[in-house]
Parts: C-alpha cells; structure tokens; sequence
C-alpha cells in the first residue's frame, strides 16, 4: 500500500469517526428533530464550511430540510462582501435555500456606544432569531467549537466570573444549537482538506490587539505546551458541569422567587425579609450549619433571586455584573425609604418602606420617565353645586360636592375630607405638588414644606410624584394623605362643607 492510499483511508476513518461523534452529540443533546427546517450559519470560515458538510452527509439520516445563513456584519470591506458570495455559491452548488442580511455593525456600535463585538454579536442573533420567529428555520446551527469554548472560558476568568461565566458557551440557547462544541478546531480543517474544501479566511482573527485573538494565538498554545496539554477539554468538562449546577441553582431560584415575588405589568416586588430569609427551615435543613456558613448561603440565594427579577424585566440588553447585584443588596440593607438604583438593561429597582420594588424604565440612562414629574392642573368652580375631574396622568378621578353644615341626617363626611366652602376663593385648582410647596394641615401649628411632611410619611420618591393637591388663591387648602389645611378646615360657624373624594378610574 502506497502512503497516499494510507493516508486517504486514514482521513476517511478520521471523516467517519467525526460524523459519528457530530450525530451522537445532536442526538444527546436533542438538538435536532426530525421534519426541522436548519439554518446552517455559514460565514466563510473553516469552522462553519465544515458544519454545512457535516449537516449535509447526515440531512437525510437525520431527516432534516438544510438551508445556508449568512450574515454580513460590514466590518472587512469587500471582504466582508466576497464572503458572502463564497457562501451564496456554496449553497448553490448544493441546491440549498440561501437566506441572507446586513447591518453595518460599526455605525451601529457607535451610534448605540456599543462593545463592537457585542453589537456584532446582537446584530447576528437578532436576525437569526428573526429567521425562526418567521418560520423560515425552526433551529439555527452555529460553529462554535471546544477551542471556542476554551478561549470563552479563559476570557470569563481573565475579566472576572462566576459559576454562570464558567457555563461558558451553551449547547443550546432557544433555537440556536451548537453540536460543534465537543470537535477541535484542528479535526474540522483536516475533515475540510480530506473534502477538498476551500474556505475563507478572516484577517481579523490574527488581530492580538483583540483579547481573544491574543488567547487564542498566545495563551492557550503556551499552556499545552508548558502547563497542560489537554486544557482544551478539561475546560470544555469545567464548562459542563459549570452548566449543570448552575441549572439546579436556578431551578431553586425559580421556585422561592415565583413564591416571594410579586409581578405586575414591568413592575416587580419584594419584601425585603422575604429577599435576606428566601430559606425556609422546613425545606432546607440549616440547623447543623453555623452562622456564617447559613448567612453564605442566604446570601448566595438572594442574589440568584435578584438577577432573576432583573432578568425578567428589562425591556432591552444589559449585562448585570456582579457589583450591580450588590449595590441592590446594599440598597435593600438600608433603611432609607425612596432610594434607587438605576441597573443595566433599563431596570431602577427602589427601596420602597419594607420592600425592594424593581421597574423596567424605557431609555433609561438617558432621561428617567419616573423622575420626570406628572404635571397636571385643573380649574374647579362649583357653581353647579358640586364637579367631577378626571385626572388622566394619574389614572383617577376627584369628586367635589357641596354639603350642609354640620352634615344633616343621612349625609356623611366620612368618605372624604371637608373643607369650609365660605372661606374658600373660586375657581379652585387641582394640581400636582412642586417644590417649594408649603402647607399646615389641621393639628399642626405651623407651615412646613410639603416634600418634608411626605418623607416623614414615607411617601417614596416614586409614590410623591404627581402627588396631588387642592389650592384656593394661592394657597394649599387639601393634600392627598394629610387633613385639609387648618385655615380651610370647618369650625362650629361653618355652614357649608366641601367633601373631596378620590377613585380610580
């Protein structure tokens, strides 16, 4: 036997042998169903051809329908262009449905002052996702490889990580499936060469200046070859059983939290105990632990809840690290009523009285929607012996009637406050509290600051705004929450009362 017949027929073992771990990695991790429409992510390098061939072999045993995706991120110039007609024909010369999109990711980074891989990276899965929410493929396979792996990780642990970071890159996320994860990047290049295959080559990949390419290029090959020479794969285990704890970790998670949280629209809340003491001795045992061991734990639990709530209210992308989940802590440690913490994502969570209360906020970071006050002002003249208003901003509706005074038999006073109509300038004005509003409600001997008699009720900063009152000539006669004021209020010659009364709409 001559070598090259030898060295065919060992790449034509080393072709099968990597077929049968690809399918055996799909079939146990459910990647693949039978009757799926898969969009092989192609971009032109070696990784991802080698992922199209793959799928290719095994479509019919799998009993899949194939398709090719690109995404054209145009950062590389023409380059970027030529890739994508590399992959357009290589779906052609297959007879294979090509779908394909473009975003000018380095306008797009600077425009959203955006990490330009992360924006690349969000640009890419947005289409992806797109591709799946229209049906045109119901799984998406992307390349990523046990080298990918390796140099995440690494990248996890060089920035700062935790359990979640050690995950590393997921087999599945949604529709996205990675059956690569488990292949050396070296085993697809020699599966290519045995195929005859070209690919194309990205320069930016060379780029040291870019962290991961200095891993990848750097860090990893001096740690096979002077530390140890299957760190590939002691990180791609790492990162698997990372994944499975972390999994039972947030099952429990899930469980306190869908007990102690309360949910309502982009709002959710709870109580501080609730937070600090999410164990409950009836389920976990914590009578043989020690104080500190059992305040670890705690701990540990209310920062999954935490970042649980986090994760499941805000309306757009933010990383939330680790120092973010503290400051909630230490916000849910204080006892200032009104505090609060903006967090990535579009996310204010405040300390609201005994309980933490979290809120998605649109454009958050730029102009705060809740700390823009509710401005609103209406004229009321009662003429007509009583007025209705209805007040949109707030979502409720003010009553204003007149009644005899001292109240007759079978009228009542007692579902509002009174005021003494004769004393009274018309028309009055019902509007929402401003700084510098002062005010003495009946019972107190002087004035005070109206933001000063609402903190020492507690009113949180977020419950003051709009926070509405009544004045007459100027003056504030009425605030929600405190009597009337103590000029306005009835006395043994009043003859008239006005009864104000507040509802929702």
């Amino acid at each position: 036997m001559t070598r090259g017949s030898a060295k065919t027929l060992t790449d034509k073992g080393h072709s099968t042998s990597l077929q049968r771990r690809f399918l055996a990695n799909l079939k146990k991790q459910e990647m693949i169903r039978p009757g799926d429409r898969v969009g092989a992510a192609v971009s032109g390098g070696a990784d991802s051809v080698a992922l199209l061939l793959l799928l290719l072999e095994l479509r019919h045993k799998l009993g899949i329908v194939l398709r090719v995706v690109h995404f054209n991120h145009k950062l590389r110039g023409k380059a970027s262009d030529v890739d994508e007609l590399f992959v357009a024909k290589l779906a052609a010369k297959h007879g294979l449905e090509f779908h394909s999109a473009s975003v000018d990711v380095a306008k797009k980074a600077k425009k959203e002052r955006a990490n330009l891989e992360d924006a690349a990276r969000r640009a890419r899965y947005d289409y992806f996702r797109s591709l799946a929410q229209s049906g045109a493929c119901t799984r998406i396979a992307v390349a990523h490889t046990a080298d990918d792996q390796a140099e995440t990780i690494l990248a996890h642990l060089l920035r700062g990580t935790g359990l979640t970071g050690l995950g590393g890159i997921h087999p599945v996320a949604g529709r996205v499936i990675r059956p690569l994860l488990n292949v050396r990047r070296s085993e697809l290049r020699r599966f290519l060469r045995a195929q005859k295959q070209t690919w194309r080559e990205d320069a930016t990949n060379r780029d040291t200046k870019r962290m991961r390419a200095r891993i990848r290029k750097k860090l990893l090959p001096l740690i096979e070859k002077q530390f140890q020479p299957a760190i590939v794969e002691h990180l791609a285990a790492l990162a698997e059983l990372a994944r499975e704890d972390e999994a039972f970790l947030d099952a429990i998670a899930e469980e306190r939290a869908s007990l102690l949280v309360q949910e309502n629209d982009e709002r959710a809340r709870i109580g501080v105990d609730d937070l600090f003491r999410a164990w409950k001795k009836k389920e976990f045992n914590t009578e043989n632990t020690g104080d500190t061991e059992k305040t670890e734990r705690a701990k540990a639990l209310s920062k999954r809840i935490v970042r649980r709530i986090v994760e499941g209210i805000k309306p757009r992308h933010g990383q939330l690290g680790a120092a973010h989940v503290e400051a909630v802590l230490q916000l849910a440690r204080g006892r200032q009523s009104g505090s609060s913490l903006a967090l990535p994502g579009g996310v204010e969570v405040r300390r609201e009285r005994d309980a933490l209360v979290f809120q998605a906020i649109e454009n958050a970071g730029k102009r705060d929607p809740q700390s823009a006050p509710q401005e609103f002002e209406y004229q009321i003249d009662l003429a007509r012996g009583g007025a209705e208003v209805s007040v949109a901003e707030m979502g409720c509706v003010f009553r204003l009637r007149v009644i005899d005074w001292p109240p007759k038999r079978g009228e009542t006073s007692r579902d509002g406050a009174v005021l003494d109509r004769d004393r009274l300038r018309f028309p009055m004005v019902l509007r929402n509290w401003r700084p510098g509003d002062r005010f003495r409600p009946q019972g107190h001997r002087s004035a005070h600051k109206l933001k000063r008699l609402l903190n020492e009720e507690h009113v949180s900063r977020w419950e003051r705004d709009g926070w509405p009152v009544l004045t007459s000539g100027g003056a504030i006669v009425w605030a929600r929450g405190f009597p009337v004021a103590a000029e306005f209020a009835p006395n043994e010659r009043t003859r008239a009362g006005i009864v104000i009364a507040e509802e929702q709409l």
